[in-house]
């Protein structure tokens, strides 16, 4: 990565949005007596899925750095209404919708040509790459970052087109439930009927 890529993680400054950081999680959302049977399989499972291969696992995390960054907080592999599932999906601080397609090498990108169908679910969409990707490649009704597994920078801004408001807070909902999920499960690791040293608060 270029020296121009690099700042400071003491620049990273909390934001007013909502912050829901996840490493290489998949899935929906826990069970309940409410639980709806129509629901995408993502709704239904919290915990990671497959861990992201090394080269998408670095771009990956130097993208939700460059995202907190700037004001955007994302969770990974968010499942939409159309069952899709997108790599990064991020929130900023006015609402708005950024979600991220990782392609770690060519084959990679030319083997998936599902990323239109996300653009429904977002107000903009970007490709996330390494640098020795060839941009050139990435289209141009998308945006382009370079990331490698530390930091990363914007090289082309993706097109904006706003969510109608129905359709953004189905999409922040969706978010916001998956992303309290993964917090829960994480919560809850560790805890076994068999420690005596962990007792519950509920008497």
């Amino acid at each position: 990565m270029k020296a121009a890529l690099i700042f400071s993680l003491s620049a990273l400054a909390p934001a007013p949005a909502l912050i829901c950081l996840d490493v290489q999680g998949l899935g929906g959302l826990i069970r309940g007596p409410e639980h709806k049977r129509n629901e995408p399989p993502a709704m239904n499972n919290p915990a990671p899925i497959d861990p992201l291969p090394r080269r998408s696992a670095e771009i990956c995390r130097g993208t939700l750095r460059l995202m907190s960054q700037l004001g955007y907080y994302g969770l990974t592999e968010m499942t939409l209404a159309n069952h899709r599932r997108a790599d990064i999906a991020a929130i900023g601080p006015g609402g708005d919708i950024w979600m991220i397609e990782i392609k770690s090498s060519i084959q990679d990108f030319r083997s998936d040509t599902k990323w239109r169908e996300y653009m429904d679910f977002c107000d903009r969409l970007s490709f996330a790459v390494g640098d020795d990707f060839p941009q050139e490649l990435i289209p141009p009704d998308a945006g382009l970052i370079i990331a490698d597994a530390f930091y990363g920078a914007i090289i082309r801004e993706a097109p904006e087109t706003r969510l109608a408001p129905a359709r953004r807070k189905a999409v922040t909902l969706r978010f916001a439930r998956l992303g309290a999920a993964r917090l829960t499960v994480a919560a809850d690791a560790g805890w076994t009927p068999g420690d005596d040293g962990l007792t519950s608060p509920i008497k």
